[in-house]
């Protein structure tokens, strides 16, 4: 089982939905070249976009590890008893096929899961390409020349470990190092699985270019919806602003009427409050002559009483 490892910026396009790959991938290379970064921008640029069957067995890798490492623990237990049994050993071959078959089984129900979650059909060419994926996995497992895992760009071809057995010649089938001068047995290298101009890939190529008009034909419908919505919207604008802007004239002739109502009362205000001025002057004016009056009326009477106390006094 290959060892835990940091996920990286590119790791993250291989659990996007498959719909999402090729705009996010381009964005990220985008802005790694916008950092400068022109090197890892070109690799993030080529790569290529995985068919279905290779991306649920991304999906698997990232969404159901537990499982997926049991896998590839199987696989790990199948290789060394193949080694054993080609140096002469004795080893459980049987035990670790049946262990590797019982976790394909496994991811085989998740990965149904995984495409009708996904809205593809569990079709048996579509599944039997994810076992034959899952089944080169298990058998490379962490060989640094094997698949990357939870990055496959293709379906992958295991290397068919017993048909490479049965292939090696009876002599390396012995212990090596033993006095009879025997061969050490061979070791078989697992080979890179390579582009496979096939049936089998022609119906990649089809099933990738139907799974892309269709795409297409989806990006169109949300692209007419989004038309309608805008083309609505902006027709409820245009109503809205039209409403808005004849409001906005009443409101300004209603502020005039006002404005000139407030300088009529203004210069109304200005007038009373002159006439008031000079009532009040008016009023100070009588105030002082009605004072003088009373102080006449005042100096005459003491004047008459005066002349009257004379005139008694003559009599």
């Amino acid at each position: 089982m290959p060892p835990a490892r940091e996920t990286t910026a590119a790791d993250e396009l291989f659990r996007l939905p498959l719909s999402e790959f090729t705009a996010a991938r381009n964005a990220l290379a985008a802005k790694l070249k916008k950092e400068g970064d022109a090197e890892e921008s070109d690799r993030i640029k080529a790569l290529s976009k995985p068919p279905v069957s290779a991306w649920v067995a991304n999906q698997l890798y990232w969404t159901h590890r537990i499982a997926f490492d049991r896998l590839l623990a199987a696989g790990d237990e199948f290789r060394k008893a193949q080694a054993a049994q080609l140096a002469g050993k004795s080893a459980d071959l049987r035990g670790s096929l049946d262990a590797r078959r019982e976790t394909l089984g496994e991811l085989t129900k998740l990965a149904t899961e995984v495409l009708r979650q996904a809205g593809h059909p569990p079709a048996p060419e579509m599944m039997r390409r994810i076992m034959t994926t899952l089944e080169a996995v298990a058998t490379y497992g962490d060989h640094p020349g094997g698949p990357p895992l939870g990055r496959l760009t293709a379906d992958v071809d295991p290397p068919g470990f017993e048909a490479l057995a049965a292939l090696i010649p009876a002599g390396t089938h012995q212990r090596s190092g033993t006095s009879r001068g025997h061969a050490a047995p061979r070791v078989i290298p697992f080979n890179q699985p390579k582009p496979q101009r096939t049936a089998r890939k022609a119906a990649d190529d089809r099933e990738e270019a139907r799974r892309a008009e269709q795409e297409r034909r989806q990006q169109q419908n949300e692209a007419r919806k989004a038309l309608r919505d805008a083309e609505r919207a902006l027709t409820e604008a245009r109503r809205d602003a039209e409403q808005a802007r004849a409001e906005m004239k009443e409101a300004a002739a209603r502020a005039k009427a006002a404005e000139k109502e407030k300088a009529a009362l203004e210069a109304r205000f200005e007038k009373l409050s002159a006439a008031a001025e000079a009532a009040r002057q008016a009023a100070r004016q009588v105030a002082s002559r009605a004072e003088g009056a009373a102080q006449a009326v005042d100096d005459a009477e003491r004047a008459v009483a005066v002349a009257r106390e004379g005139l008694k006094g003559l009599e």
